[in-house]
């Protein structure tokens, strides 16, 4: 299938895009499209923009936290102690009531 039987190609203008890397990735956009000013690197994955002398910076990846890193977070010490004797208390209820607890 040739350019007949598809149409005119439209005019392109061809942007190149410098990541952290010092990736250079060239990509081509439609001539009336607005080119964005980042870009991500198809080699890396990290942000790129037009300016090869200041790249855009990787971004910060928090690091992985734990269910009670996150319940640390939010409570202190002595309320996690409070809470915690509160359910021993009621499983030692339940116990005694004749409750089967697994």
């Amino acid at each position: 299938m040739g350019e007949a039987e598809r149409g005119e190609a439209a005019p392109r203008q061809l942007i190149t895009y410098f990541c952290a890397h010092e990736h250079r990735s060239v990509v081509a956009f439609a001539v009336e499209a607005a080119a964005p000013d980042n870009w991500d690197c198809p080699k890396c994955g990290l942000p790129a923009s037009r300016d090869c002398d200041n790249p855009p910076p990787a971004p910060k990846n928090e690091p992985y936290k734990t269910h009670l890193a996150y319940v640390k977070e939010r409570r202190s010490e002595t309320e996690a102690a409070d809470i915690l004797d509160e359910a021993i208390q009621l499983l030692r209820s339940r116990r005694k009531s004749g409750d089967i607890i697994f």
